[in-house]
């Protein structure tokens, strides 16, 4: 089975902490040379030191902001016009959590603009280059709840459906040109904003984390919490050539939460 990615260009975004820079990591052990996106540079900057480079690969880092789409964009278009991205993980922090019927409509403005549209911005840039190669590799890391809506995630809900079904267009446009486009679908995964989302259910109810983390865990037929490096190797995978038939698909990666098929 051909996992190699070396000689490839990985661009991945949100990549300084939990599956995004799992992911790079996992990216960078196949050989492939990886670009952090990212909005903090000292992030950056340590997440750079962590990959590895046996392979001789050239890692390099943009500092970006998905609420600045004009800037981003900019970003994106002046290192494309030099360098060729093979593998593209879509990866941006989901929005605050609520009941749908609580939310602002501004909360589904700003979650649609930094999830879809800045998605839409960084496909476009790199295409273009995936279809003079003859391989592209578009990876959305979205959420289960594009299967089963997750309560109390509202806007999230809304906003990953979207994202989903754009992914699959994407996908059926793009696969005769050797480029495919899958999602990732995340279950309860051991990162900060999973911790975020307990912490504020904890308070709210005024009981324990401990109380709150064992219930959630409770609902998975795995019984605990995925780690990100478990995501980053799914995704890594879905990045390989061993992953070249595999297009316009959701992978759920949940322990086995999710209730349907």
């Amino acid at each position: 089975m051909n996992l190699s990615l070396k000689g490839k260009n990985a661009l991945v975004c949100g990549s300084t902490q939990g599956i995004g820079k799992a992911s790079a990591i996992e990216l960078a052990l196949l050989g492939a040379n990886v670009i952090l996106l990212a909005r903090n540079e000292d992030k950056l900057k340590a997440t750079l030191s962590e990959l590895d480079a046996s392979n001789g690969q050239q890692h390099k880092y943009l500092v970006a902001d998905f609420t600045d789409t004009d800037g981003l964009r900019k970003i994106v278009n002046d290192f494309i016009a030099s360098n060729i991205i093979h593998i593209l993980i879509n990866n941006t922090g989901g929005p605050p959590g609520g009941p749908i019927a609580d939310a602002e409509t501004s909360e589904f403005e700003q979650a649609f603009s930094n999830h879809l549209i800045c998605n839409h911005i960084i496909t476009q840039a790199v295409t273009e280059g995936m279809k003079k190669e003859g391989f592209g590799r578009i990876i959305n890391v979205i959420s289960t709840s594009v299967k089963q809506p997750l309560s109390g995630l509202g806007v999230s809900n809304t906003i990953r459906g979207a994202v989903a079904n754009w992914s699959k267009t994407m996908a059926n446009e793009l696969g005769q040109y050797g480029i495919t486009v899958n999602n990732v679908l995340p279950g309860a995964t051991n990162t900060q904003r999973l911790q975020s989302i307990i912490e504020n259910k904890a308070k709210k109810l005024n009981v324990e984390i401990s109380k709150i983390e064992k219930e959630m865990a409770s609902e998975i037929p795995a019984g605990r919490f995925a780690d990100p490096s478990e995501l980053g190797g799914v995704i890594a995978f879905l990045a390989s050539p061993a992953a070249s038939y595999i297009n316009g698909i959701n992978v759920p990666v949940d322990g086995g939460r999710t209730g349907c098929l």
